[in-house]
């Protein structure tokens, strides 16, 4: 189906009446975004780390030294500046600073192993990383210097970033740890491969600007990997604007931000993750607001964040959700300054949602998007009906369309199932250095071609079935797991499930359930088989159960199905009789 054959859009007779979905989204560049928001704001609190403030002067000042400090050692207009940080100020500063250097940002997941940033710093190119210098960190770094393209090391300094008392007793406790040969932190060289982000910011801030254009390359960011290699997603500065701008339209309601309220974003999800850059960092800093950070999720420290600093806004996986509606002591920490709060990053189940509903008496907005866009492209509305079960509404100028899976020219009616297809100003300009995987996904038509199968009711609403990669073969037959997932979790006692397919030498694949019982509770599968019967299909009911007290979980908190196969791979390696050994020689 051509554009110009295509009929009106469902989603425009039921969008939000205090939202345009024809609305007009500039696409600028992010350093001119951060300037703007600089100048406005200079005297509120841009940054909030473990109660030390930081101002959006001192903020800008920050980032313009750190330009210009990259600068004097090289980095310019086609630089690749790594980010291997958790959620501290030096992200923030690095961040914008390289940009304002006319670098791209790579982002990088302080926890993967050795192999995975070897091969992300090869990938991208990346010249230069900002680290931090805790040793679980920065050693895996350091190891990268002579073997990679990596020419440069900057090392954050922990203690920097904590209030005066509080970094004076980090490094008083790390210097008597390190008698002991245990300390936490390394000590940070100073030669031509290796530098201190505080000496990086000892100058006068006068870089030389760099012409960038929203076409410019911004961000590199990385897909999650959960099958084949990593690629980079090339997030412009068009993409990322456009899509903060989106975002700002959408969680506000429509309205511009009421400049005498005093916003907080409570950020606790990594800013690596696409998710988390867009709606904290960028979103939060050009509202802004103050951006109250923890450098990771602690269930206890969450809490006690909440009810200290009075957050109004926070975004958060389900899991974060369950956790704290789940909490034996929530009600003894004041949680009634939250306003909105968003889900995104993985399926929100509806007892999660109503769990914290219950909770709180405030409807989590749930989102969806990926890293080649942006990330957000659909989600519920803040002030509108939400369905159950879906994903929401396309935010302005993102349309959406539904194709068949084996005929990807082919547009699905309403309420069939298809691939979802999107295409609006946050859409990726491409996987870097991958052109045959970006024709892939990117049509003729600009739209991009999700992964994800799902459909579209008759107004407009989008829901999803599961990922096609997702997607199990057992005999012949095709099995989602997201369907059989949400089957087990009606079961009263199911705290978390995952399900996957796993190889099966009669079936090619079979369905397999990995669940958590919840508090108290015991499961066996005579009783979820029963329990099934009327839910499943015979050929989608689980094979395969395992009970567990837990499930691994990824970085920003979701259960992570590459780490079940992985140890399912691993299991049925060890069952396999060991091959007969030839002859001695």
């Amino acid at each position: 189906m051509t554009d110009a054959q295509r009929k009106p859009a469902p989603w425009q007779n039921s969008y939000p009446v205090d939202i345009d979905w024809n609305a007009d989204i500039p696409q600028t560049t992010m350093v001119k975004m951060f300037d703007e928001t600089v100048k406005k704001n200079a005297r509120r609190t841009a940054l909030n780390f473990m109660g030390k403030k930081m101002t959006y002067a001192e903020l800008g000042k920050a980032a313009d030294r750190f330009a210009k400090g990259l600068q004097q050692q090289g980095i310019g207009k086609g630089s690749k500046v790594g980010l291997c940080l958790p959620n501290t100020p030096f992200y923030a500063i690095a961040y914008y600073g390289a940009m304002k250097a006319g670098a791209t940002v790579v982002n990088f997941n302080p926890l993967y192993a050795e192999k995975e940033i070897e091969h992300q710093i090869n990938d991208s190119q990346t010249d230069l990383m900002v680290t931090v210098n805790v040793k679980q960190v920065q050693s895996k770094v350091e190891k990268m210097l002579g073997k990679t393209s990596l020419k440069k090391i900057v090392s954050c300094d922990l203690a920097d970033a904590l209030p005066t008392v509080k970094g004076t007793a980090f490094r008083v406790l790390n210097a008597v740890k390190g008698l002991a040969g245990k300390s936490d932190t390394m000590k940070t060289k100073k030669d031509a491969s290796h530098a201190r982000f505080g000496d990086m910011l000892k100058n006068d801030g006068k870089f030389t600007p760099v012409p960038t254009t929203p076409e410019d390359v911004a961000v590199l960011q990385y897909t999650g990997g959960t099958t084949g290699v990593p690629k980079a997603a090339m997030l412009t500065h068009g993409n990322l604007t456009a899509n903060v701008e989106q975002a700002g339209m959408w969680f506000n309601a429509g309205k511009l931000p009421d400049p005498e309220k005093k916003e907080k974003m409570l950020a606790v999800l990594p800013f690596f993750h696409v998710f988390s850059m867009t709606v904290q960092l960028n979103l939060t800093l050009k509202m802004g607001a103050e951006l109250v950070m923890m450098p990771k999720f602690e269930l206890k420290e969450l809490l006690k964040t909440i009810d200290k600093q009075k957050p109004t806004i926070f975004a958060g996986v389900p899991t974060i959700y369950k956790a704290m509606a789940d909490a034996p002591d929530v009600k003894k920490y004041d949680l009634s300054s939250l306003e909105l709060c968003v889900s995104g990053g993985a399926p929100l189940p509806e007892g999660i949602k109503n769990d914290f509903h219950k909770l709180t008496g405030l409807e989590l907005v749930e989102g969806y998007g990926l890293s080649e866009s942006s990330p957000i492209a659909i989600a519920n509305p803040v002030n509108g009906v939400k369905k159950t079960n879906s994903i929401g509404l396309p935010v302005p100028r993102t349309e959406v369309k539904i194709v068949d899976l084996k005929v990807p020219d082919k547009e699905q009616p309403l309420k069939v199932e298809g691939e979802i297809c999107l295409r609006g100003p946050q859409v990726m300009k491409g996987y870097w250095n991958r052109p045959d995987e970006t024709e892939k996904v990117l049509d003729k038509q600009g739209f991009l071609h999700t992964g994800d199968v799902g459909y579209m009711d008759d107004d407009g609403y989008v829901f999803i079935v599961d990922r096609i990669k997702d997607m199990i073969i057992a005999s012949g037959l095709k099995v989602f797991p997201r369907k059989v997932e949400e089957a087990i979790m009606e079961h009263p006692k199911v705290s978390e499930v995952m399900v996957a397919g796993v190889q099966d030498p009669y079936r090619g694949e079979t369905v397999k359930a990995w669940m958590v019982p919840k508090l108290g509770e015991t499961l066996d599968a005579a009783e979820m088989k029963t329990f099934l019967k009327s839910r499943l299909a015979p050929y989608e009911m689980p094979k395969m159960m395992e009970f567990r007290d837990s499930l691994p979980k990824t970085m920003i908190g979701k259960p992570d199905r590459k780490a079940l196969l992985a140890e399912e791979a691993a299991k049925q390696a060890a069952k396999k009789p060991a091959a007969p050994k030839g002859p001695s020689m």
